[in-house]
């Protein structure tokens, strides 16, 4: 059932392409794309592509906990107090109605004269069981980001860690890369008065990462068959959805998903990169490379991988397939 919590774990592989832009800059250099300078490849954060799913889950009307609370940063604690006083009282009837708890009870708490919200109802309330509940259901039940990839809150008489059951490793290129020779300079405006910095960019980058689903994080959180989908749908979709300076001109290009049987765990298979590798076209090396058809991309050992654990009675239960028009593989 699509609202049920998962039952089986799964290992991913996610690969896009960056060309002449910066897929996530460095703070610490400038703003410079993150590179590993001892094998001259382009890194990017695991962070850096939960923001991008966060922000396409948002225009498409999803309420994410990660956000602004309308045009300023909020610290964790304001957001979900914000969250909570939005509610009312059927609302919270709802987030409670598949509990053993009593209804006159929690509304006699919600309608003592002292509490002048629902916020200082649970604070002034000596119940802690009721009150994890009722703030554990809410987060779990109103933010898909939190159900993904967990979060950590700490306000009074609530302090909770949700382990997040999707997680994914820091991304690097499969080629070699390099910035580009010419760094643009931009007028960044800050009040009356404006700087000037540099536009670092990198030409090419063909960035993979490695992802795992884990069942049992997903009790935790309640992450279900229709949040697993809804996190596919988004990290395919997201990183072209952000068409911002710095970003635009990023494409998917390969996501790949071994759903396992219900008696295996992660990592069956190890980093899922390991078995992918690219090299240039004959002709050309790594430093003239400025699109994805100058390169040789194999993917055969990924294949032979399938072929040998697919069925019932192996590893592999299901895969999942998501490839853009010029690559052409069959699993």
């Amino acid at each position: 059932m699509a609202n049920s919590i998962i039952n089986t774990n799964s290992d991913f592989l996610f690969i896009y392409e960056a060309i002449q832009c910066n897929p996530n800059g460095d703070p610490d250099q400038e703003n410079k794309p993150r590179m590993d300078n001892d094998t001259n490849t382009n890194l990017v954060t695991d962070v850096r592509v939960k923001r991008y799913i966060r922000d396409y889950l948002k225009s498409t009307g999803q309420q994410i906990f990660v956000d602004l609370e309308g045009e300023s940063k909020v610290s964790p604690e304001t957001k979900l107090t914000n969250v909570i006083n939005r509610l009312n009282e059927e609302e919270i009837k709802k987030l409670l109605n598949e509990f053993p708890i009593d209804e006159d009870k929690l509304l006699k708490i919600l309608n003592d004269p002292k509490n002048k919200s629902l916020v200082t109802a649970l604070q002034n309330n000596k119940d802690k069981d009721l009150n994890y509940l009722l703030l554990s259901q809410l987060v779990k039940k109103e933010f898909p980001d939190v159900r993904m990839f967990g979060s950590a809150f700490a306000i009074k008489e609530f302090t909770k860690a949700f382990t997040g059951p999707i997680q994914l490793t820091w991304g690097y290129s499969l080629n070699k890369t390099k910035l580009m020779e010419t760094a643009s300079i931009v007028t960044i405006m800050n009040d009356d008065s404006s700087t000037f910095g540099k536009d670092y960019r990198i030409y090419y980058s063909l960035i993979a990462f490695h992802g795992t689903i884990n069942k049992n994080a997903a009790k935790g959180t309640g992450l279900s068959e229709a949040d697993r989908e809804l996190f596919r749908n988004a990290i395919w979709n997201s990183i072209s959805a952000s068409p911002t300076r710095s970003k635009i001109n990023q494409y998917s290009k390969l996501y790949v998903e071994f759903v396992y049987n219900e008696e295996y765990g992660n990592g069956q298979f190890g980093d899922l990169r390991n078995y992918i590798s690219v090299k240039p076209q004959s002709g050309l090396d790594f430093e003239s490379v400025r699109k994805f058809t100058d390169l040789e991309f194999d993917y055969s050992k990924l294949i032979e991988l399938k072929n040998n654990n697919y069925g019932s009675d192996k590893i592999i239960k299901n895969v999942i397939v998501k490839n853009s028009p010029d690559i052409n593989i069959n699993l």
